[in-house]
């Protein structure tokens, strides 16, 4: 069966076992159920969104991504972005980017920021093709003590 619409949406609770899949597949130190409830819930600053596949008629939808990002002001930073490894590569964290970037902009977003894992060269050269500068290194950021980029993008709908 082939897959034929790409929807990005708001997440949802009924997401979250889709979610914390890919979450549990794409990152060392995983978010929890508690967390993304907090981001759905609590958060005022958060946008909490899925990508999911649709056949033609809809019978079969599925969760394969998502992303969180937090917007104060006019600037926003990137939390979370991932994509089911199995569906990486076929342009639907692209969609997903696009999506933010697009809405950013409506909310008249200047800036876009995040940090990523400095070994984590796949998802640098995917921040690098969406207009993500790196701006500095933040020395031992992560709890393990890697150090992170430090990447930002002025928001325009340049893609």
């Amino acid at each position: 069966m082939e897959f034929l619409h790409i929807t990005v949406r708001e997440m949802e609770e009924k997401d979250l076992p889709a979610v914390l899949e890919v979450e549990n597949l794409c990152f060392k130190k995983p978010w929890e159920k508690k967390d993304f409830l907090y981001e759905m819930h609590e958060n005022a600053y958060s946008n909490p969104w899925v990508i999911e596949l649709g056949n033609n008629d809809e019978s079969i939808v599925s969760v394969v991504g998502f992303c969180i990002y937090w917007q104060t002001f006019d600037s926003a930073t990137i939390c979370q972005i991932a994509v089911h490894p199995t569906l990486q590569r076929k342009q639907l964290g692209s969609v997903m980017m696009d999506e933010i970037i697009t809405d950013c902009y409506a909310k008249k977003v200047q800036t876009l920021t995040l940090e990523v894992r400095k070994s984590n060269l796949k998802a640098i050269n995917f921040y690098k093709k969406h207009g993500f500068n790196e701006v500095v290194v933040k020395p031992h950021y992560y709890e393990d003590g890697e150090d992170a980029i430090y990447m930002m993008r002025k928001v325009d709908l340049t893609f």
